[in-house]
């Protein structure tokens, strides 16, 4: 089921999700099932799923030059998809990336997760790799997520980038994208942020998930700034417990947000993660609430491969 239709059918409820990483390479799957199944009984109507492309590094030769080595640190996405397509019978939701794929590499992503019935997928350009200071596409790829989403609505129109095929099949995917509350890191402005944003519904996005935030206001006023540009599709909130000291730093840095005064401030007298943690779940919760009185359709929680802050959250709100 699609997620604008998992949205009408709950009728105006609150609903739970979550983001869940590809363990690293050479772990099983089991430990993805381990910080699943505590999760199951808030009945969530989907699982998102991240892509996470190549990483590079260069290892010196005997003859002192470096050879560049591909690294994939976390593969499966599309194999964890349909396991959980098997084990729960829920929708799962790749992350599909401009980074690290062709146009073609992304039509054959595509075929792949259409036969395995998934009609979900949320399109992101993606991050530059550490060895780069900007994002640099591949030669024959995508360099905004604009572009990935028209790719998209053509196969779901059954148009193939192999013109020549005759009786292609359309796909029916339900593309879903990111919205930033505090404005991409290379945005100029939020106008600039919202442009593109709607470029991207125009080119067949159904649903926006945000970046986390820590403070509802700017949610808000986000939503505010989209209807007034005459965006109507859903927009789902991104959320996450913070659990270490060392996030205060962190995660501003990584995901270019701000953290409130307040929630700093508590943060700063906890005497160890143990205390962090149940800071960041009460946090959580009162953000949830909030905003779950606020009557939006669903909450998305970033779970960073951990489930039990969330389950704790979920626990006072679902």
């Amino acid at each position: 089921m699609k997620v604008t239709e998992h949205i009408k059918k709950a009728n105006s409820t609150t609903q739970f999700s979550f983001e869940i990483l590809p363990p690293l390479k050479g772990h099983d799957i089991q430990s993805i099932f381990n910080n699943i199944d505590p999760l199951m009984e808030f009945h969530p109507p989907f699982i998102d799923v991240t892509y996470h492309r190549e990483e590079y590094i260069y290892k010196e030769l005997e003859n002192g030059l470096l050879k560049k080595l591909v690294v994939k640190k976390r593969p499966g996405t599309v194999g964890i998809c349909a396991a959980l397509q098997n084990k729960y019978n829920i929708d799962a939701i790749p992350h599909i990336l401009c980074g690290g794929f062709t146009r073609e590499d992304t039509e054959n992503f595509l075929i792949d997760l259409d036969f395995l019935g998934i009609d979900n997928v949320v399109a992101l350009r993606g991050d530059a790799v550490k060895s780069e200071t900007y994002f640099k596409p591949e030669k024959e790829g995508h360099c905004y997520a604009t572009d990935l989403v028209a790719q998209i609505r053509d196969m779901n129109k059954g148009n193939y980038l192999h013109a020549e095929l005759e009786n292609a099949s359309k796909t029916n995917f339900c593309i879903g994208v990111a919205g930033y509350p505090e404005k991409h890191m290379e945005a100029p402005n939020m106008y600039s942020d919202l442009h593109f944003l709607k470029k991207k519904i125009k080119n067949g996005a159904e649903y926006i998930v945000t970046q986390m935030f820590f403070d509802n206001k700017k949610f808000f006023d986000f939503v505010d700034k989209c209807q007034k540009e005459g965006i109507t599709i859903p927009i789902i909130p991104g959320l996450k417990p913070i659990s270490t000291k060392k996030q205060l730093n962190m995660l501003p840095h990584r995901f270019h947000v701000d953290l409130p005064e307040a929630l700093i401030s508590e943060v700063l007298k906890c005497k160890d993660n143990a205390q962090v943690r149940q800071v960041g779940v009460e946090w959580c919760i009162e953000q949830s609430k909030e905003l779950q009185k606020a009557g939006i359709p669903v909450l998305h929680y970033y779970s960073m491969g951990k489930s039990d802050n969330i389950k704790a959250v979920a626990s006072a709100v679902f």
